[in-house]
């Protein structure tokens, strides 16, 4: 994949895609500076999840964040028009990937659990799948910007946890996606 990409003026080569989520698509890109992840907002429809103004929400879904404490990318940059993210590159493995070959570290639980309690206190939920969440040098990493209000439904203990281990759903999900 050879393709450059403009960032309020700013080049950035695109070198793979690292996911694709509700809102956009994410990019392994080459800035002047080093390795960065260029988010591209899509409006691809969304069954399960209402959307609005995406720029807008990633922006305060991230301030919030940051003022609870979550350990997160830096946001480095926003181009509204052209709905870019440029956001700082957290190297490794997904927790998914880790859990998939079994082998989560278990201080990541014991991280994913604190990160669970400062949201409950706030008031919010976060997206708990382990797509979004790397582990690097000892610190457990949420890599999206995806807040919503707090749900007893929603939150790591009811929902998210189901994923962090080789449960029935998390081998139904693998089954689905080989």
């Amino acid at each position: 994949m050879e393709k450059t990409v403009s960032v309020n003026g700013r080049e950035y080569r695109l070198l793979r895609l690292l996911g694709k989520g509700k809102g956009g698509y994410s990019y392994l890109a080459q800035s002047e500076n080093g390795p960065v992840v260029v988010k591209q907002i899509h409006h691809e429809p969304c069954s399960y999840y209402q959307f609005g103004d995406k720029i807008a929400a990633e922006i305060n879904d991230y301030r919030r964040l940051c003022t609870v404490g979550i350990a997160m990318p830096r946001m480095l940059e926003v181009d509204r028009q052209a709905e870019r993210i440029v956001k700082e590159y957290i190297e490794g493995e997904t927790v998914y990937e880790l859990v998939a070959r079994n082998a989560l570290p278990p201080v990541c639980l014991e991280q994913v659990r604190e990160m669970s309690a400062l949201l409950r206190c706030a008031g919010l939920n976060i997206d708990w799948f382990p797509t979004n969440f790397i582990p690097r040098q000892g610190r457990l990493y949420y890599v999206d910007y995806e807040c919503n209000e707090y749900s007893e439904e929603w939150n790591f203990e009811n929902w998210g946890v189901r994923y962090w281990s080789r449960t029935l759903e998390f081998l139904a999900y693998e089954k689905g996606r080989l």
